[in-house]
């Protein structure tokens, strides 16, 4: 029979949907009241939905029917879900159960490495946090460590200069370690020597 003047049927009631109520899904169109999850019914949007085949679902439901069983596969961390899904109608397909996930993981996540791997400031000895970090002389140092290891100034990149892993104000390193002598380092007179 054609459709004279009507929209898309919906995926679940069947019904015309016209172009404001119409929500989209899998090349499918639905009410936005119809755009419910097939096991328990809640309401779904953009973010929530799952779709298998012709079949919406919610992820916790779409989880429980088409995800992986067995012990270490429950619905949070190191939990072991008992739920069958059969109070929502979820016929799960029961075969062997899968091998058990290891108590320790064999590979720390980025985020452990990163907690281990934190830098030291060479200054103080504690560790320095991204948000915090100024780097002189190739090592990473508290914004208020990053000073001249003589005169205490806070040090910036056009005056840091750094010799021996220590920094230095670039007066206090001309004066402490530049050449010596008639016009350098503001000295008048040639040191004698005896």
């Amino acid at each position: 029979m054609p459709n004279w003047g009507g929209g898309a049927k919906c995926g679940a009631c069947e019904k015309t949907v016209y172009h404001a109520e119409e929500i989209q899904c899998n090349g499918r169109s639905f009410h936005k009241s119809c755009f419910l999850c097939m096991a328990c019914r809640k309401a779904l949007d953009s973010t929530t939905v799952a779709a298998h085949d012709s079949e919406i679902y919610c992820k916790t439901c779409y989880g429980r029917k088409y995800g992986p069983k067995g012990v270490g596969f429950g619905q949070g961390a190191g939990c072991l879900s008992t739920d069958t899904g059969d109070h929502l109608g979820l016929n799960l397909q029961q075969g062997s159960p899968k091998p058990a996930r290891p108590s320790t993981p064999t590979n720390a996540s980025k985020f452990a490495k990163k907690m281990v791997d934190v830098d030291k400031c060479p200054r103080c000895g504690k560790s320095v946090y991204a948000a915090e970090k100024i780097m002189g002389g190739g090592k990473p140092w508290h914004k208020t460590c990053f000073r001249c290891a003589i005169c205490g100034k806070s040090l910036e990149s056009t005056n840091v200069t750094d010799k021996d892993g220590e920094l230095y104000c670039k007066v206090c390193y001309a004066k402490n370690f530049g050449p010596k002598g008639i016009g350098f380092g503001g000295l008048t007179q040639v040191e004698k020597k005896e």
